[in-house]
């Protein structure tokens, strides 16, 4: 039996399992064929170490990881990012490549750098530029670039208020990657296929608020309404392509890392503990400055 996972990163089931569920074709079909429902993240319920989580059968604390920036030493400064060489433990392709069975490694975060395997890998949205070696074996690059033009692993600058750029750009990152998908579905042997889609995540980034009448941000009638609806629609059509790779002993998965919600506020754990007489500067901060910065007297300080 084949295995083909498509992974929408922090894809919301109140959304695709329910309220939109209609309006999805291809999701709403697999729904009906067989089972769905929401699981359990992990603890903490981030892209990085979530992943490699669901692909080792492993937890955080197994792992080592805990999310984008880990401790490098027992300091509160020692920071690296999590990348490839942070995980330790077999993930689905390696068990694959000991069996002999040849897989397809696509955009799962935790794959840069690339590891060699029985099949290719092209590696995740952490991959630091174009130019890096984001591919397994080394000479799939050049066949991408001739497939798609310039890859995209992420959205430059998800966070902007330029929306109508954000949307070129997920557009953009997202039909080529189930593009590359396809042309290597067609091209390769396998008998693993996993890739994760980030669009998602920056869609819900960049337009939650447009969305979402709760939200504290909402303006109704704004042009953006529903940019996420339609970006869901598109891809459940890129997906549907996908599937005409996978016969009737192929098992589909269609799993996401973590959900998202609306943001009502934050909370500045210092600051809440400074108001609760917990922990004592010498002076008042007059900006938000961090905890090195702020003149802490030690001697009254009891947390932070």
């Amino acid at each position: 039996m084949k295995v083909m996972i498509i992974g929408l990163d922090c894809a919301e089931p109140s959304l695709l399992l329910e309220r939109w569920r209609a309006k999805l074709p291809v999701l709403s079909g697999l729904m009906e064929k067989g089972t769905y429902g929401r699981l359990t993240s992990v603890i903490p319920p981030i892209t990085v170490p979530a992943w490699s989580c669901m692909m080792s059968s492993r937890t955080p604390g197994d792992l080592g990881v805990y999310g984008f920036r880990n401790r490098s030493d027992y300091s509160y400064d020692g920071l690296f990012i999590a990348n490839s060489t942070a995980i330790h433990e077999p993930r689905l392709w390696d068990y694959a490549t000991r069996g002999g069975k040849p897989s397809i490694v696509l955009g799962v975060p935790g794959t840069f750098p690339p590891r060699p395997l029985n099949g290719v890998m092209v590696s995740c949205f952490l991959t630091p530029t174009i130019e890096s070696q984001y591919t397994f074996p080394p000479m799939l690059k050049r066949e991408i670039e001739q497939t798609v033009g310039e890859y995209h692993f992420d959205v430059r600058d998800f966070r902007t208020d330029d929306k109508d750029y954000l949307l070129r750009q997920v557009y953009e990152m997202t039909e080529r990657r189930f593009q590359l998908a396809e042309h290597l579905l067609t091209t390769r042997p396998w008998e693993l296929f996993a890739m994760v889609e980030m669009g998602v995540d920056r869609m819900y980034h960049g337009f939650w608020k447009m969305m979402d009448p709760e939200h504290r941000k909402h303006e109704p009638g704004n042009p953006y309404e529903s940019a996420i609806l339609d970006y869901h629609k598109r891809v459940d059509e890129l997906m549907g392509r996908l599937l005409q790779h996978a016969d009737e002993d192929t098992a589909v998965l269609v799993v996401s890392d973590h959900g998202g919600k609306r943001m009502d506020g934050g909370i500045r754990v210092n600051e809440w503990l400074r108001r609760e007489g917990l922990l004592a500067t010498v002076n008042e901060p007059q900006t938000a400055v961090p905890l090195r910065e702020a003149t802490v007297d030690w001697s009254k300080t009891t947390a932070w």
